[in-house]
């Protein structure tokens, strides 16, 4: 078989079917809609099953602080009697650092029961690190394909430091420029070597998410007898959120506000090869957080588990300079140094904090390991030498790839929110455009419904000023 790029290209159903092990086109039941539950019932695991295979590697059961001075800091800032409590589930605990080891300990021990001999995946994130460790614990091999660096082969800090500790675990790590060439090396790894696709967006991956969730709720009726009011989750590709809101709901959470956070990286294209070391972010913002939530399936698998626009009742943008200073309040006030991903949605639950009454409750659902690519320091120096403007003020005057405003007060952290009702419309308008279709069916109809979490008359609404009939 031919390794031009077309060939590959055209080979990618057939590849990622050896790879992943799921038919996925037994699940299709119209021209739009598949039937996602019935997806994550039978290729994923129940939740106790999960509980027990990410035990047996030492993940889960992470522990829940209380930040009592950062609390206390938002209610100083806030306005009389608000200021709410503000919790933080502290997942960098886990053996790689970060809750996606709880994706990979589902993906990795699906992986060995098919009987594969190795693992890849791809990600310039903590996922890899993950994977790493849980194969290395598993025995099976592992490859890391990254997105790294630009032409000129300049990485990024952060990617970097990954890399290193994805070594550390013993994977091959497979260093990309930005482009189109890390699906196409990506496909024909998975070719050459009949590993397992231990995709972020599998059944059994988002599955491994949900005991966060689950932990979550149970843990907070411990500590303060009864479920949060809201969490927040930094939402990139969606799994996050997705897996933490249906473990919610299946600890009977069915009230608590499930809110969605990213870094404004508006106007930086996430594929250009000049803006790709302009951002100081590699996860958890808009340039994947706004795109996989109006379209989730343009993921490495034919169907993402990750639907988070099902699950977010609100979607908050927050700025690069605000998650700096957030995580060095962190490390200096309550003496935690935490990474910058899980503190994305540590400086949107504090600013969400000063909205809210002082008996309400909030909870950071993830935080994650630092090193040194991480910390703030080489970070912002790192932006400088990229010619990005450091200076203290208006977070809110920040421009992403120009500057970096870091807060002159903490009362100036002030999340923005999104509108859903748009992010809702440009799903529906997305799936409409994937087939360019001019009539959908019942079936199709009722998919889109649950897919934007809407009511039936939005749906019909925003399919009649596309131009499209329900039969």
């Amino acid at each position: 078989m031919s390794n031009a790029y077309e060939s590959v290209m055209s080979r990618k159903n057939e590849i990622m079917k050896k790879a992943v092990g799921i038919d996925y086109s037994v699940f299709e039941s119209g021209q739009i809609a598949f039937d996602y539950e019935k997806m994550m019932h039978e290729t994923g695991y129940t939740l106790e099953e999960m509980q027990k295979i990410q035990g047996e590697t030492g993940v889960g059961n992470t522990p829940i602080y209380e930040l009592r001075n950062l609390t206390a800091l938002a209610r100083k800032c806030a306005k009389e009697g608000k200021g709410a409590r503000i919790f933080l589930k502290d997942e960098g605990s886990n053996p790689s650092g970060s809750f996606k080891a709880r994706r990979a300990a589902n993906a990795v021990y699906h992986a060995k029961k098919l009987g594969y001999k190795g693992v890849i995946a791809a990600t310039s994130g903590n996922y890899g690190a993950a994977v790493a460790s849980q194969a290395a614990m598993l025995g099976l091999k592992c490859i890391i394909v990254q997105e790294c660096y630009d032409s000129k082969h300049v990485g990024q800090p952060e990617i970097i430091e990954k890399a290193r500790k994805c070594e550390a675990y013993g994977a091959e790590v497979v260093q990309l420029s930005v482009g189109p060439e890390l699906f196409y090396s990506f496909l024909l790894l998975l070719e050459e070597t009949g590993y397992f696709n231990a995709s972020l967006y599998t059944p059994f991956g988002i599955a491994g998410v949900e005991t966060l969730g689950y932990e979550l709720a149970i843990q907070m009726r411990e500590k303060v007898g009864r479920d949060p009011d809201v969490v927040v989750c930094t939402n990139a590709g969606g799994g996050n959120l997705t897996g933490t809101a249906r473990g919610l709901k299946k600890a009977g959470a069915e009230h608590t506000q499930v809110v969605a956070a990213s870094v404004n990286l508006k106007g930086l294209h996430m594929a250009s090869d000049e803006q790709f070391n302009r951002k100081s972010f590699t996860t958890g913002h808009t340039g994947f957080g706004m795109p996989f939530t109006t379209w989730p399936d343009r993921s490495d698998v034919p169907r993402s588990a990750a639907r988070p626009l099902r699950y977010m009742d609100r979607y908050v943008t927050i700025t690069q300079g605000e998650v700096f200073y957030m995580t060095e309040a962190l490390a200096q006030i309550e003496g935690l140094e935490r990474g910058p991903a899980g503190n994305t949605s540590l400086a949107a639950a504090f600013s969400i904090a000063m909205e809210m009454d002082q008996d309400q409750i909030i909870v950071v659902q993830e935080t994650e390991y630092t090193g040194a690519g991480k910390h703030i320091q080489p970070q912002l120096s790192f932006a400088r030498q990229n010619g990005i403007e450091l200076k203290f003020g208006q977070p809110q005057d920040e421009v992403p790839g120009e500057s970096i405003i870091l807060p002159e007060h903490p009362r100036l952290i002030q999340a923005q929110d999104l509108d859903l009702v748009k992010i809702r419309q440009s799903l529906i308008k997305n799936a409409i455009t994937q087939g360019a279709y001019t009539s959908i069916s019942q079936e199709d109809l009722r998919f889109l419904m649950e897919e934007t979490n809407a009511d039936e008359s939005f749906v019909k609404e925003t399919l009649s000023e596309l131009n499209v009939t329900v039969k």
